[in-house]
């Protein structure tokens, strides 16, 4: 180890301002002149460099972008227009297809209500000509029961009566009498 520092220290002995050789090499009063020469013209270069070239192509660039991007939102903004126009021309289709929809549904239920209406109307006439001739039948028969009723209670009366006393009643006191129960 101490081989090795015995030839840092020879190496720094040869650099110049080397182990104590003056410091700082940009502080040398020596090359302090010519550094800032070399340091103004190496500024000039790059002013020129950036003014002239960089910066005009930065600018380009970015003149370029500013007019895409404006061009991107113009056509965003009119495809946000033809989108809104095809929403309203959409909906308004839809409210016209809901209106047909409900006409339509209207018309068919009155349609239908008018042909349930007659028909419940042509029932009620056939079923009140079907009660109409029930009902008559009914008279008739009811009639005939009690022409048959007047003659069998006729019958019994003459028969219970015969049996009662013996004798056949006359027969137009027991036809009178059956009149006047039946009266009642």
């Amino acid at each position: 180890m101490a081989e090795k520092n015995a030839k840092t220290v020879e190496t720094l002995e040869h650099i110049p301002g080397g182990e104590h050789g003056g410091g700082f090499p940009p502080f040398q009063k020596d090359t302090f002149a010519s550094q800032m020469i070399w340091l103004a013209l190496t500024f000039v270069a790059l002013y020129l460099l950036m003014s002239r070239i960089a910066l005009p192509r930065i600018g380009g660039i970015l003149e370029d972008r500013r007019r895409h991007v404006g061009a991107d939102l113009a056509e965003a903004d009119r495809l946000k227009a033809q989108s809104e126009e095809a929403i309203a021309v959409y909906e308004k289709a839809l409210a016209d297809a809901r209106n047909r929809a409900q006409a339509l549904a209207n018309e068919t239920h009155q349609k239908h209500a008018a042909e349930a209406e007659a028909a419940r109307h042509d029932l009620g006439a056939k079923l009140n000509a079907r009660i109409a001739e029930a009902e008559k039948d009914i008279r008739n028969r009811r009639a005939a029961a009690m022409t048959n009723v007047h003659s069998i209670a006729a019958d019994a009366t003459a028969a219970i009566i015969e049996r009662l006393i013996g004798r056949p009643p006359a027969g137009a006191e027991v036809e009178s009498a059956v009149a006047d129960v039946l009266k009642r």
